[in-house]
Formats: C-alpha cells, structure tokens, sequence
C-alpha cells in the first residue's frame, strides 16, 4: 500500500516534460497566440456533433426488437444477427479509421463531417422506410440489406470521429473538445429514457402478440426517424460554424475549387509519422486505450443483471423489460457526469497524462464488482439493487467519462501546433482501436 501510495506522490510533485508552448491556431492555419476566443454558439455546435457521432448507434441498440421481428423466421439469423451487427461495425469503424489517419497531407477535415452527417441521414432515411415498405422481404434478403447499412454507418461514425476531433483540435479551447464528449454522453442518456417511459407507458396485456410486431414496427420507424433529424440539424448547424469562421474570407480560391478544398491546400498540413504521436502521446493514448477496451463489459454485464426483488410483487420498474434498460440509463447518467468533470480547472489532468493512464488501469476493478450482483437471476452477493445502480454502475459510468474526456482534452497541449490535427486523427483512432478490442473481449465475458 505504501508503495502504491509513493507512486502517485511522485505522479503529483514530478511532471515527465511539459506541455508545449506557442499557442493555437484558425482551423485554417492561422497562428493565435492567446487561443480562439470561446463562443457558446461554437461549443452547442461541437456538442450537436457529438451527440449526432454516437446517436446513430444507440439508434440501431434500441430498435433491437424490430430486428428481431425482422428475423424470427430464421432461428439462426435471429440467434446471430447481434453478433453480425458488433463485427461488421467495429471491424468497419477500426479499418476505416486507421485508412483516415494514414491520409493526413491532403485531408480535407470539414468534408469528412460533412460526408458522415450525410451517409447517417440517408442511412437512417433508408431504415425509416424499410419499417412501412418492403414488409414481405425474406429474412435473408433483409440480413443482406442489415450488414450494408450497419457497414455504411460504422464508415459514417469513423469519418465522424476522425474529422471531428482533428478539426476541433485547430480551435486551440479543450472547452470544445469536452462539447463532442458531452454530447457523445447525451446520445446515450436520451435513447435509455425513451425506452424506458415507453416501457412503463404500455398497459400490460394478456396477449399482445398480435400487436407486438406492429408495436416494434413503430417504436423502430420512430428511431430511425429521430437519427435522421438529428444528422440533418447537425448538418445545417456545422455548415454556420464554418460560415462562421470564415477567415476563409482571406483564402484565394483558384477556378473550379470550393473554400473547403483552399482551406486544406493553403493550410500546409504535413504528414506526420504515427510513431512520432505515440512517443509524443503514449501515457494519453494508452490511457484511452486501456479506457474504453474495460468499458465495452459493461454492456454485457447490464443485459444479464436482474433485480434482487421477487418479480412476482416488485413494481414494473423492477421487471427486466424496465431495469435493465434502467442500469443503462444510470450508467449514461454517470459517463456524461464525468465527461463534465474535466471542464472544471481544478479537476482537470491535462497535465498528468501518467496519472490517467493509472486510472484508466485502476478501472478494471469493476469487473469483479459486477459478479457480485444477481448475474443471470442466479443470486447475489451483495443482494442490493442500490448497490448494483448507484455503485456499480454510475461509479463505472463516471470513471468511463472522466478518464476518457481527461486524454481527449488533454492531448493538444503536448504536441506542436502544426501536429494537432493529426493528434486528434490519432487519438480518435486508438479510441476506437480500445473499442474494437473491448468488445471481443466483452465475448469472454459474457461466457464467463
């Protein structure tokens, strides 16, 4: 314990190197001195980005029971379908991702959001009108068109994420940044509250299999309307941050190139070696990393844990089709807590990357704190709901958005200015790598 104890003393009183001096710069490559001067227009734009870069996923988690109408008719697609929608998105998200990171000299960033925003609405548009047209497709024929569009969004989400976070990063103010993990943390509160009242809405009935496929039917057509609104506001919303800041006005544009394509030609970005970032990023990177690859049990875990109460007389907040996607709800409530965390100075750790890394590692502490609970009804060893809720899983979701905002935050002050376009780029790429990993692993997990 002592030993324990000197570690983190030494991380407190010892920096490793310092954060680089020398300012910020425009998005188009302007030098400022003292950083972009902060705007709350700027900041709902970067949250609006955020909440529309996870949206689309939460999305296709909830509409879960129409698919499964989709798919009764064949136990075995019905039975893998989840599993097929998990690798085709991350396999989808990582390589995609890793392709953009590589293409840095002539990146156009704000095209990239562009596109993704694009891709989701019609992505979603399509899901939409497969819920009132195209009824009598065999499951097969639907499966085929499932894994498209899953592929097509995991692109979306990955041009979303690298461009964003680079494009985020020229603005110099980690306030923005905190935007995009605030946002990414309402996507996933807000779709949990939605399936719960409309849970708890619905009368019970004796027999509702006549209505149940009707039901999902609606419930899905409405998600998938919902993740094509909120691409398309966010499109709009984007396109005035970029009039907005239109220093472009200083471009000279040659015939036949729009302001975006000047922008990336006069902005001089250079290519800059992955290596060199992860020697200048390696406590950061690791630590989201390490971060999210631990975050992706949770789901696994909270799909399975059930109530200490006696279902027979517990209240229908305490019934699987409710407290489960209650934990969830709790679990968000805390990730978007903590994503909060970093914006208050004296909370902030942008200057202790070693000290995130550790407790991105402290973290897996969790994992036997979830076998203590009633893991498949089969009894617990702390037999408290309060405990599974309130400890578990809002502790778990706080830790998940504090480390995680803390490098995303925290990782342009250690890089030049000319780098912190391809940082963002990087850093994006190893959340997602943390992901992908996580979520073979959450295999295990849910075999143990």
């Amino acid at each position: 314990m002592e030993r324990i104890r000197e570690i983190f003393r030494r991380e407190l009183s010892e920096t490793p190197y310092e954060p680089l001096e020398g300012g910020s710069e425009h998005p188009d490559g302007e030098r400022i001195e003292h950083g972009e001067r902060f705007s709350w227009i700027d900041y709902g734009v970067f949250l609006l980005l955020g909440v529309a870069m996870l949206w689309a996923w939460n999305m296709f988690l909830a509409a879960a029971p129409y698919f499964q109408k989709r798919f009764e008719s064949d136990e075995r697609l019905l039975r893998n379908f989840q599993s097929a929608e998990l690798s085709v998105s991350t396999f989808g998200n990582l390589g995609s991702i890793i392709i953009l990171t590589k293409l840095q000299a002539r990146a156009s960033y704000p095209k990239r959001i562009i596109s993704s925003l694009l891709l989701n609405a019609a992505i979603f548009a399509l899901l939409a009108i497969s819920t009132r047209q195209f009824l009598g497709a065999s499951a097969n024929g639907y499966f085929a068109f499932f894994v498209l569009v899953v592929f097509v969004a995991s692109l979306a989400t990955a041009l979303c994420q690298n461009g964003v976070f680079a494009y985020v990063s020229g603005f110099g103010r980690p306030e923005y940044t905190q935007a995009i993990m605030t946002g990414q943390g309402i996507a996933g509160v807000l779709p949990c509250i939605t399936q719960i009242a409309s849970v708890l809405s619905v009368p019970e009935k004796v027999d509702s299999s006549k209505d149940a496929p009707q039901e999902s039917s609606t419930s899905a057509f409405v998600y998938f309307l919902t993740a094509t609104v909120i691409s398309a506001i966010t499109l709009v919303a984007f396109l005035y941050l970029l009039s907005r800041h239109s220093s472009r006005k200083h471009i000279k544009q040659t015939p036949g190139e729009d302001e975006i394509e000047a922008e990336s030609r006069l902005s001089g970005r250079k290519t800059v070696p992955l290596l060199t970032l992860l020697r200048k990023l390696s406590w950061l990177a690791g630590a989201v990393f390490l971060n999210f690859a631990i975050t992706m049990i949770y789901p696994v875990f909270t799909q399975q844990i059930l109530s200490v109460k006696d279902s027979a007389t517990a209240s229908k907040l305490f019934q699987p089709s409710s407290f489960i996607p209650l934990g969830f709800l709790l679990w968000n409530i805390g990730d978007l807590f903590g994503r909060l965390l970093p914006g208050v100075p004296a909370l902030s750790l942008a200057s202790r990357p070693r000290l995130i890394f550790y407790l991105s590692v402290c973290r897996i502490v969790f994992i036997p704190m979830y076998l203590l609970c009633n893991l498949g009804g089969k009894g617990a060893a702390i037999n408290s709901d309060a405990f599974y809720l309130l400890v578990v899983q809002v502790l778990f979701g706080v830790s998940n958005g504090y480390v995680g905002s803390s490098c995303m935050m925290g990782f342009a002050q250690w890089v030049n200015v000319d780098e912190r376009e391809a940082a963002g780029g990087f850093m994006s790429l190893c959340l997602v790598a943390g992901l992908t990993v996580g979520s073979f692993l959450s295999f295990f997990a849910a075999g143990a």
